[in-house]
């Protein structure tokens, strides 16, 4: 007869047994590659003791190739639900130590439950990645598993955050999950991704790369753009997932959480009256004027080493967390191209999807021009932005800190595009285009009949800017709300996000819109 004593020996071995995973020969060489087990993975990024586990029991029902004889008890992936500073959070981490990751319809139906309850819940999804890809042997099983799960991240995208972390490799069919989610986080020299690997792309193409220069953390963080941050290991990752997490809210009908504030709501920076150069040619780092302004100086800065001529990321004001993107004079001279369209419109987006108010930092020529650029579709690219700031119903407010030029002016957040408040320093330039262009062209006959041509033309482009290139023009037809003291951006720009905390917008009755993809 089986005693209650019998059963909870049972139970603790098979508990003993799903935590092994592959085993301690096979974590050790998780170690020895630089990589945490998936288990670790979970402990660093959920608050202590507050885990719970999923389907650890759960085990792959392959009988080929010998696979009934090589059941491991949680399959290849833990799941389960914890909180995230304080708050909940549903997680699942790919066991590499278990058939190398490999997703088998098991692995799948597991992610697959973990991301139901978290859209029901209203709460997070981080995903952990480290696998080998499709399990071969469970043959399209496994690939019915992957679409169940790509079917998953398009119905939770715009409810719930969707962060992953590529913290090994990923290939093939599976890379498109991590690219259906909002944050995608790798780890150098240990986490990869890409469709077809370097072995694959020698026999076709005779193209010789190898993987970390193909799909490794910085070849997406910078070149592709397709990964949004990059870390030195797994516990740098994982600290920077929680960063991440403290600035967004649990779900879309939420907002993000306030945080306790001590830097002065009305501090001034005298500083700041200097940062903007006199020489409109000049450039600047507009993160010295973002940080000046933000509580405590402080800046997470996202998507950082791509099209790094536009700058977004998260800060607070007052305690409260908002999306900031700003031109990047110091690159480029702040021109928007294809790549930083893109970056603007996607982050624009996330905010807007989240109730994260926008703040822009404007300094802006114009688009980048070139063959290269038209060819590459920058007209598509650049709608991207537009469309992004026009379907945008958050709380939106911009800063003109120096030039604001052509088409990229009604772009970035402009009035006319629903922006709510638009502000400038007493440096910013409002017009068609440079001055110097602008003359060339209006008063082309006059500088070339001149007796003193360069004379000429400095006392046009002078009179020019006096007349259209600073803010007072625009101001005169509303288009700009106020020109400030730039010592007085951050108590400015904390009153009016005040004010805009109760804003209500909404868009036409659609099933959705055509963004020019």
């Amino acid at each position: 007869m089986t005693t209650s004593q019998d059963l909870l020996k049972k139970l603790e071995q098979k508990s003993q047994e799903a935590l092994q995973g592959g085993g301690a020969d096979r974590i050790q060489k998780q170690h020895e590659s630089g990589k945490l087990s998936a288990r670790e993975r979970i402990a660093k990024l959920m608050d202590p003791g507050t885990f719970v586990e999923l389907d650890r029991f759960k085990a792959h029902r392959c009988t080929d190739f010998g696979m009934a004889d090589q059941k491991i008890l949680g399959d290849s992936v833990v799941t389960g639900y914890g909180l995230v500073n304080g708050r909940q959070t549903f997680v699942f981490s790919q066991d590499f130590t278990v058939f190398g990751g490999s997703l088998s319809l098991a692995h799948a139906e597991k992610i697959c439950k973990v991301m139901e309850m978290a859209q029901r819940m209203g709460a997070p999804l981080v995903g952990l990645c480290d696998s080998g890809g499709a399990r071969i042997q469970e043959g399209v099983m496994s690939l019915a598993g992957y679409a169940d799960i790509f079917l998953r991240n398009v119905m939770a995208s715009g409810v719930i955050p969707q962060i992953t972390a590529i913290m090994g490799p990923c290939a093939g069919g599976s890379v498109y999950s991590p690219a259906l989610t909002d944050w995608i986080f790798m780890v150098e020299q240990t986490s990869s991704m890409f469709i077809t690997g370097p072995e694959v792309i020698k026999a076709v193409t005779r193209e010789v790369v190898t993987k970390e220069d193909l799909g490794g953390a910085m070849a997406h963080n910078e070149i592709s753009g397709v990964a949004h941050f990059a870390s030195p290991d797994d516990a740098a990752c994982i600290l920077k997932i929680r960063e991440l997490m403290s600035f967004l809210p649990q779900n879309n009908m939420e907002d993000a959480p306030r945080t306790p504030c001590t830097d002065d709501p009305g501090r001034r920076d005298l500083k700041l009256r200097d940062v903007v150069p006199a020489d409109p040619n000049k450039p600047y780092d507009i993160r010295d004027i973002i940080r000046s302004n933000v509580d405590d100086g402080y800046f997470f800065e996202a998507h950082e080493h791509f099209a790094k001529n536009i700058v977004v990321g998260f800060a607070r004001f007052d305690g409260a967390s908002v999306g900031i993107i700003a031109n990047q004079p110091s690159v480029m001279a702040g021109c928007l191209d294809a790549n930083a369209s893109m970056k603007g419109a996607r982050f624009v987006r996330f905010c807007d999807a989240f109730n994260i108010p926008l703040v822009i930092y404007e300094d802006v020529p114009g688009f980048l021009p070139g063959i290269n650029q038209e060819h590459g579709g920058i007209i598509k690219h650049g709608a991207k932005l537009i469309y992004a700031f026009c379907e945008a119903t958050v709380p939106r407010l911009t800063l003109i800190t120096r030039k604001a030029y052509g088409g990229a002016y009604c772009v970035m957040s402009s009035k006319h595009i629903r922006g709510d408040i638009n502000i400038a320093y007493p440096t910013a330039e409002i017009a068609v285009m440079g001055a110097d262009g602008a003359v060339n062209i209006i008063f082309r006959k006059e500088i070339k009949s001149a007796t003193d041509a360069a004379a000429e033309k400095q006392r046009l482009v002078d009179d020019y800017r006096d007349k259209f290139a600073n803010p007072y023009k625009a101001a005169e037809f509303g288009y700009i709300d106020d020109v400030i003291d730039p010592a007085d951006t951050r108590p400015q720009i904390i009153q009016a996000l005040k004010m805009l905390k109760t804003k209500r917008d909404t868009n036409p009755p659609k099933k959705h819109g055509n963004i020019p993809l």
